[in-house]
């Protein structure tokens, strides 16, 4: 039986996407093992000072020891549920006040030089501002990681509502359509994609916000262990926390991810 010209160019398009995926990860476990090498590697023969730079032998050592006594899930716990916390919080935050800015041409006209004042400002500074008004606990620290994000989700967002084409809108008005309605049906589904691209970003600014606020006031979590880890002068409980970070970062960057790819074929059906 012949094969149908389209089904056999898919196919093969199919087999060639299989083949790229395979070959991205390979290199990704080359890189990720070979990293790994050469630093334990260096470690060992002084190419670099072990008292700094540690090893990664003795970092899973340390954090065995540490997830066996349970004390390092008390500071993963704590690290995780801020930064999940501000990453929702300034997310949600941002896409509402740029919802705000899209519905009155007025307000984003008024609010337009301060948000580039805002946005050019280092929020990391704001911390201890932040820390004595709210107080040195967890709302302060859940609040610095929310502030650091929720300034660029509202530039990213609003400037792709404004991206929008206008004929979506002029269609739906022709039909009666409210302003309201028009944001619900046109506007919003066809920034989904600019709202995903945005918590890629706010993945990684939730983490340092978080991080920064627990540098300056926090008792538990990862940020702690850093600056403990700096005070003894063991570099190995560094290390093993900014490893953690890392992974927990990839993670979550994958998770979104996912409701990318989940969001986009539920849009498009």
């Amino acid at each position: 039986m012949k094969q149908n010209p389209d089904n056999y160019l898919f196919q093969q398009y199919k087999n060639k996407q299989k083949r790229e995926k395979k070959i991205v990860i390979t290199w990704q476990l080359i890189i990720f093992i070979g990293f790994f090498s050469v630093w334990e590697l260096a470690s060992s023969l002084y190419w670099i000072d072990p008292l700094i730079f540690s090893s990664p032998s003795k970092i899973i050592g340390l954090m065995m020891d540490k997830f066996a006594d349970g004390s390092m899930f008390i500071h993963l716990q704590v690290t995780l549920f801020e930064t999940i916390l501000g990453f929702i919080i300034g997310t949600i935050a941002g896409i509402i006040i740029a919802t705000s800015l899209w519905a009155s041409i007025r307000f984003s006209r008024i609010m337009d030089p301060y948000l580039v004042i805002m946005n050019a400002m280092p929020k990391v500074a704001l911390g201890p501002i932040i820390i004595v008004a709210l107080g040195p606990g967890y709302f302060s620290i859940i609040i610095m990681g929310a502030i650091v994000s929720v300034i660029i989700t509202t530039l990213v967002v609003y400037s792709a509502f404004r991206e929008v084409d206008p004929n979506y809108e002029k269609v739906l008005k022709s039909f009666g359509a409210t302003r309201w309605q028009c944001f619900k049906e046109a506007v919003f589904p066809a920034t989904l994609p600019a709202m995903i691209s945005t918590l890629k970003v706010n993945v990684g600014l939730s983490w340092v916000g978080i991080i920064v606020g627990e540098f300056l006031v926090a008792k538990e979590g990862l940020g702690y262990l850093i600056i403990y880890g700096f005070q003894v002068f063991d570099f190995s409980l560094v290390m093993s926390s900014l490893l953690l970070i890392a992974i927990f970062a990839a993670i979550m960057y994958k998770i979104v991810e996912k409701i990318e790819s989940w969001l986009i074929k539920h849009t498009h059906e």
